[in-house]
């Protein structure tokens, strides 16, 4: 089943790129309809609920991007991204386990991989910058939960003891600065609309769990 699910991402994401290679339009020909490029970057995350604080855990978010314009100024985006999630313990936090307070942690992390699907209404000014705002599904493939105790004892949480949802619904605030020709730079912030788990973590013993997300990109829209 995984890799089914892994080559129909593929088959979509080989569709936006040759959907973005084949626009006529350059970025700034006001009367063009649809346009597209090409977005990479970083995440900076943090999962609100694991009893952690701080954007300390990094990751990739790569994809393709295509706007349609509906009227000057406002066009809608739609993007196909590889975004990784999770969180990771800061060099001073050392807590104790939930289930046994006996057991210092002195590293967590969790690594959460998405395929993900944003769809923005977005705003342009005359300089080309935009800001913009929507919505975004995340399909998971991968997920993995890692603690070292006080010991040096590094353990794997169980995925299907303590699961991770198969999906991420995020509100987004987003927002674009030309800098030169067909290439901005993109700040980002997301937010979890519902809780990434399905049960109580072993570790902190609490379910509702949310990605928290600032995401810094290069776009290069053709």
């Amino acid at each position: 089943m995984a890799k089914v699910i892994k080559k129909r991402w593929m088959l979509i994401f080989l569709s936006f790129i040759l959907c973005t290679t084949n626009v006529k339009a350059q970025y700034g020909n006001t009367d063009r309809v649809f346009w597209g490029g090409l977005v990479g970057g970083g995440n900076f995350t943090q999962v609100d609920g694991d009893n952690f604080a701080g954007y300390h855990k990094a990751g990739w978010n790569a994809g393709v991007i295509v706007y349609a314009s509906i009227g000057h100024p406002a066009a809608l985006s739609m993007e196909l991204l590889y975004a990784q999630k999770g969180s990771r313990a800061g060099q001073n936090q050392v807590p104790k386990m939930a289930n046994d307070q006996s057991t210092i942690i002195t590293d967590y992390k969790i690594k959460l991989n998405y395929a993900e699907v944003p769809i923005l209404l977005n705003y342009f000014d005359q300089k080309k910058s935009n800001f913009g705002a929507g919505f975004s599904y995340g399909q998971l493939f991968s997920s993995k939960e890692i603690y070292t105790d006080g010991q040096g004892n590094k353990y794997t949480q169980d995925a299907k003891l303590f699961p991770f949802k198969k999906f991420d619904v995020n509100f987004i605030l987003n927002a674009n600065a030309h800098i030169w020709k067909g290439f901005l730079f993109n700040l980002r912030f997301q937010y979890s609309v519902l809780s990434v788990r399905n049960a109580p973590n072993y570790l902190t013993g609490r379910s509702q769990q949310f990605n928290n997300i600032w995401c810094t990109r290069i776009m290069y829209i053709f």
